[in-house]
């Protein structure tokens, strides 16, 4: 396991530090009733006052904790060993694109220190530059795609501008950009799919964020009244988010099998 990944080990030590921290934090609710170690490490934030240790809060907790773990590990490892492919400018720009986009979902998620609107703006910006490097690796005239993109999150980063300014958006507007950001999603995952430079696994881990939202508010409605079941059921689906964009980058510097060139035997 650890030689099929070029920085396995760093990321198994960081998933054990992370899983040993997950284990003693358990046990200091178990034990005490005290939710705040495990509230932080899973959730990232302060325990919200008068939340008791529950069964149930204790089990969507260690949810979100056991998400953050498998996260931590697919993400960490890295690419798969051996030698990178040949890679173009575009190629190169997109993997790096895509690593900041995961780093940045993972620090708006860690931190409660921006509003909405800069959360917004800056993931946003981000992914748009995700989406115009896309259309560059994948080639082919793919208008559909480019259009839901910028809508999406270009329209997405207008409206965080115009909340920042005190400006009043439509609330439709959001809807429609939200919409145009699922179909890009759709449209990629598609063209990935059909593109050997990423693995089905990656392309499964990318249909599961995509779905898990829908599931996640089905889930939650049970607990609507429960801020620690909302909360931890939304760290699966940034989890899985993040999980999808570092694999989309690191399987474009997976090896390349080449087949083995044919010998002819002479008569």
């Amino acid at each position: 396991m650890l030689r099929r990944h070029r920085s396995a080990l760093p990321a198994l030590l960081v998933t054990g530090l992370y899983g040993a921290a997950l284990t003693v934090a358990v046990v200091v609710a178990l034990i005490s009733g005290d939710l705040g170690p495990l509230w932080g490490l899973t959730l990232s934030a302060t325990v919200t006052e008068g939340v008791a240790a529950t069964g149930q809060n204790l089990l969507l907790l260690v949810l979100a904790g056991l998400s953050w773990a498998w996260g931590i590990w697919q993400i960490l490892r890295g690419p798969p060993a051996g030698p990178p492919p040949q890679q173009d400018r575009n190629t190169l720009r997109l993997r790096v694109a895509l690593y900041v986009a995961m780093a940045t979902t993972w620090l708006l998620h860690v931190t409660a220190l921006l509003v909405w609107a800069d959360t917004t703006v800056i993931i946003s910006a981000v992914m748009w530059v995700v989406v115009l490097l896309f259309m560059r690796v994948l080639g082919g005239d793919r208008p559909y795609m480019r259009g839901a993109g910028v809508l999406g999150y270009g329209g997405f980063t207008v409206i965080g501008v115009l909340d920042l300014v005190g400006w009043p958006v439509p609330d439709a507007a959001e809807s429609i950009c939200g919409l145009a950001g699922l179909v890009w999603t759709v449209l990629v995952l598609r063209a990935q799919g059909y593109d050997d430079r990423w693995g089905t696994a990656t392309v499964a881990y990318g249909i599961a964020a995509l779905l898990t939202p829908i599931f996640l508010v089905l889930a939650s409605l049970p607990f609507r009244e429960e801020e620690s079941a909302v909360e931890a059921l939304g760290v699966v689906s940034s989890v899985l988010m993040m999980i999808w964009l570092a694999r989309s980058a690191h399987d474009l510097a997976a090896p390349r099998h080449q087949p083995a060139a044919q010998t002819t035997l002479g008569a």
